[in-house]
């Protein structure tokens, strides 16, 4: 009966927004606006399995995206705009710079870029991406919306900080305030690991105790003996790990030696979205999505579907293909983007960081979503996830 109604609520508030369109005169005859917009990303090597249940997935994007355009161009029947989508997949032994180069001249202001963070910066100070308006879909880096930031990036997926103060919230409401944090040995752990600190900080929380996870990854050892072990250190209320490609993490849960939740990468975990989230008409677009690709949508998806649809959202407002129009738009109090997770979705003016509601989900049941209630924020809730205006090292640097 929910999803019906959720379903339902959607589609009314499609039809009010075409009937609106159609009242104040946005219906053309003539001669469509056309909005180009480039999918740009790289094949990806398919990583060692951590585990059967986990299937590679090598299309992690382009189908949101693609569902975002046909979104704008239904839209655009009504308004006298056509969103045409140019999909750019560089060769796994290509080099994205040179084909960035080749490929993007005057055309596709607007790129949905999927790819690692150690090139997005490489990607946008090219000549040729000055002009244009970048979306990072792919990257949780705190650097990029730092220190590293660029003026014609945009940046749609929660970052690092943005996750753990989501958990961190959640772990003050519940009065467990005693972390066990456990550090796997990659750069990615140590970043999530530094983003957990700061959380633990800023919201009270107390790490009673750190450890780098050194062990074995073989599961049949790890369940014999390791953990348990490792795991007998001074009363905790909660075990965080930091571990981002799933080495060892999915080993701790149940097999620590006092009876604790584990939260972080593995256990109860903060993300953009998951395919447990029913609520404020997601219900639609996950049954859509499904439908279209035949598997549940992923964060990446979910973030390619939302930069896209930002593009079209500030194009029908301002009635304008132009990038220096939508992008001041984007960033103005005016923007505001369905985003299916209860609040509108806008950016940050400091940072190009979407700001948006943080779901913390386990395997198979939606927990909570942050901002949890009870924090305040003089502006939004909101900025109560991140790096805040006074917080932000981002200077926009050209």
């Amino acid at each position: 009966m929910m999803r019906l109604i959720n379903c339902s609520l959607y589609v009314a508030i499609r039809f009010l927004f075409i009937v609106h369109l159609l009242s104040v005169g946005f219906v053309y005859a003539g001669a469509k606006q056309t909005i180009n917009i480039a999918y740009f990303t790289q094949e990806q090597k398919v990583p060692p399995p951590m585990s059967n249940l986990d299937a590679f997935i090598k299309d992690k994007g382009v189908l949101g995206a693609e569902l975002a355009i046909d979104d704008n161009n239904t839209t655009g029947q009504f308004t006298g705009q056509q969103f045409v989508l140019k999909k750019v997949i560089v060769p796994l032994d290509g080099n994205v710079v040179d084909a960035f180069n080749k490929v993007f001249g005057d055309q596709s202001p607007y790129v949905i870029v999927n790819l690692p963070a150690e090139h997005i910066n490489s990607i946008a100070d090219l000549p040729a991406a000055k002009q244009k308006l970048l979306f990072d879909v792919a990257t949780i880096d705190d650097a990029l919306r730092n220190e590293q930031c660029r003026s014609n990036v945009l940046h749609i997926l929660p970052s690092r900080a943005m996750r753990a103060d989501a958990l961190a919230q959640y772990m003050m409401k519940k009065r467990w305030n005693k972390w066990f944090l456990v550090v796997g040995a990659t750069e990615e752990d140590r970043l999530f690991a530094e983003a957990i600190r700061r959380a633990a900080k800023r919201f009270g929380m107390k790490i009673v105790e750190e450890k780098t996870w050194e062990h074995t990854y073989d599961a049949r050892r790890t369940a014999q003996s390791d953990v348990a072990v490792f795991s007998q250190v001074d009363d905790y209320d909660v075990l965080v790990v930091a571990d981002e490609q799933g080495r060892f993490g999915e080993y701790l849960e149940y097999r620590t030696w006092n009876a604790r939740p584990v939260i972080g990468t593995q256990g109860l975990v903060a993300t953009a979205w998951h395919r447990t989230h029913e609520q404020w008409g997601s219900v639609q677009i996950q049954n859509r999505f499904k439908e279209q690709a035949g598997r549940w949508m992923e964060e990446q998806d979910y973030a390619a579907y939302l930069a896209g649809r930002a593009i079209g959202e500030a194009a029908t407002r301002t009635q304008s293909n132009e990038v220096s129009r939508l992008k001041e738009y984007m960033l103005s109090d005016a923007f505001a983007l369905q985003g299916y997770k209860g609040n509108p979705l806008s950016f940050r003016p400091w940072d190009g960081q979407l700001r948006q509601p943080v779901l913390l989900a386990a395997a198979r049941s939606l927990v909570a979503v942050a901002p949890v209630e009870g924090f305040l924020h003089p502006k939004t809730e909101l900025d109560t996830l991140g790096y805040d205006q006074p917080e932000s090292t981002c200077k926009w640097s050209k």
